[in-house]
């Protein structure tokens, strides 16, 4: 799927070089910030907070209606996402014996993110939505657990193992895009999006995965970013 991912990319490069001095069609770039968490079924959700996060890419908007009123725009964009653990500490004893533990630290899941949104420009409103195909590049879980041995223990950390590894991953995914924004007419916008997956991303067999809390969880994010698209002529 990794070469599926890349030939996508390359494709659509390709095709916005050779068509970026077409009648209709505009070659541009978008670079923001995510702001994201986990949906779903999340165990525990309270303790999994929003992080911030970059986006970045290359756009290619298609004029369908030759006005500027419809059009469609596929992007390839690098898309970081994930979750911070809230620094809280959580009591697991019985009867004063056990332990308490304090979870720290971000997990990061950077994507290659190919939406391809059908788009409406009303005088400069923009309002836009359409599918995503969604391919993890890597991760980084930089958790921290502080772990204290009850009655009177002594705090003992532990970081994550394998910090980078994403074979319990599901490395594909689809999912969808909706937002508003403004387009200015020399090409700048400002967009504010919402993005989902409909799938989990945890491999059904990586149960033990942040103690089965994320077995049933999916991406989303909000997005905040500015997109330029540079004149046909």
């Amino acid at each position: 799927m990794k070469k599926s991912a890349v030939v996508l990319a390359t494709l659509l490069a390709a095709a916005s070089a050779s068509s970026v001095h077409a009648q209709g069609v505009r070659l541009g770039l978008r670079a923001g910030a995510n702001y994201s968490n986990l949906a779903g079924n999340v165990k525990n959700e309270n303790t999994y907070n929003n992080k911030f996060g970059f986006l970045g890419g290359v756009i290619l908007n298609a004029d369908v209606t030759g006005d500027g009123f419809f059009s469609i725009q596929p992007e390839v964009l690098y898309s970081q996402k994930g979750f911070e653990n809230k620094p809280t500490e959580y009591t697991n004893t019985l009867l004063g014996v056990g332990y308490t533990e304090k979870r720290e630290g971000n997990v990061n899941y950077n994507y290659l993110d190919v939406p391809v949104l059908l788009k409406i420009n009303a005088g400069g409103f923009v309002v836009e939505a359409g599918p995503q195909y969604s391919y993890l590049l890597s991760s980084n879980n930089e958790t921290k657990i502080t772990r204290t041995r009850q009655p009177n223990g002594t705090p003992e950390v532990f970081e994550s193992q394998d910090k980078k590894d994403v074979s319990g991953f599901k490395r594909s995914e689809l999912g969808y895009v909706a937002g508003v924004g403004y387009q200015a007419d020399n090409g700048v916008s400002l967009n504010l999006r919402y993005t989902g997956a409909f799938s989990d991303f945890v491999k059904s067999d990586n149960g033990s995965y942040f103690n089965g809390d994320l077995a049933n969880a999916r991406h989303s994010a909000l997005q905040l970013s500015l997109g330029y698209l540079i004149p046909s002529k």
